[in-house]
């Protein structure tokens, strides 16, 4: 089976909300500031008053690599894409881009997430926004 991240204390709220298909952002309280990954504290200016703000879901490709070699549990899925995802809100993520040939990806391409399911959890993905 494929690795997927196991939840912190910090991490776990939003790790459910991707197991329902919901995908969110912190966002800070105080000062507004939008940031990933998920943490108790604003990195921008300490608070703790942090929430989970629903995300749109859509994106840009910021940087991308297309891996021809990868862990044993990916084999299966060389080349596969791994990309920094810029979300509407601002912060990245990293995740897959699902395509069926890596040279559809460049940066600057439009994504839109889907969920991958991995066992009883979810994870980030992305595809092309057209096919979404």
């Amino acid at each position: 089976m494929k690795p997927i991240a196991d939840p912190t204390p910090d991490t776990r709220a939003w790790f459910d909300l991707i197991d329902q298909g919901r995908l969110t952002v912190p966002r800070c309280l105080d000062c507004g500031d939008v940031f990933l990954y998920p943490r108790m504290c604003c990195p921008a200016c300490g608070s703790r008053s942090v929430e989970l703000a629903p995300a749109s879901g859509r994106g840009t490709v910021d940087s991308f690599v297309v891996n021809h070699r990868g862990p044993a549990a990916f084999a299966g899925q060389v080349p596969y894409v791994l990309a920094l995802v810029r979300l509407e809100e601002g912060p990245r993520v990293m995740a897959n881009v699902l395509v069926d040939d890596p040279a559809q990806v460049r940066v600057d391409l439009p994504v839109a997430v889907t969920f991958e399911e991995r066992g009883e959890r979810r994870v980030v993905q992305f595809v092309p926004a057209e096919v979404h």
